[in-house]
């Protein structure tokens, strides 16, 4: 079954579309916190940024550099949060690799916490071990 963002690229289901090239296509979030809030979406059916090739990901934020850029020209927010989500557990609520490109502002009631822990350099160091290539 297609997801949503393979409808809205095949024009099955209506978007407002900001960018699109070979690899990826953007559109304004349906769902906008804030003014100028785009999604930025493979065209590939990859579910998760693990799933796609190295070319795919280097697109993605190829295109969402660039949005960042015009939504901070056309838009003046305060900031701009890029936020990438995979699997539910990660917070991805659509499977299909994408990313947002969110303007910010002060009090917008946008929020990302997490427990920190802080385990000491000795356990950093372990955990690092086990992740590099």
């Amino acid at each position: 079954m297609p997801t949503v963002f393979e409808r809205l690229l095949s024009g099955e289901w209506p978007c407002a579309k900001v960018y699109e090239d070979d690899w990826v296509f953007a559109f304004m979030d349906a769902g906008q916190v804030n003014d100028g809030h785009v999604i930025v979406a493979t065209k590939a059916p990859r579910e998760t940024l693990m799933d796609c090739t190295e070319e795919e990901a280097a697109a993605l934020m190829r295109a969402a550099r660039r949005i960042a850029i015009a939504v901070q020209a056309a838009f003046q927010p305060a900031g701009i949060t890029v936020l990438q989500a995979n699997k539910p557990a990660g917070w991805q609520t659509v499977p299909h690799l994408h990313l947002h490109v969110l303007p910010r502002h002060e009090g917008d009631g946008v929020e990302l916490t997490w427990p920190r822990k802080e385990p000491g350099i000795e356990r950093l160091r372990e955990l690092a071990q086990r992740i590099r290539p």
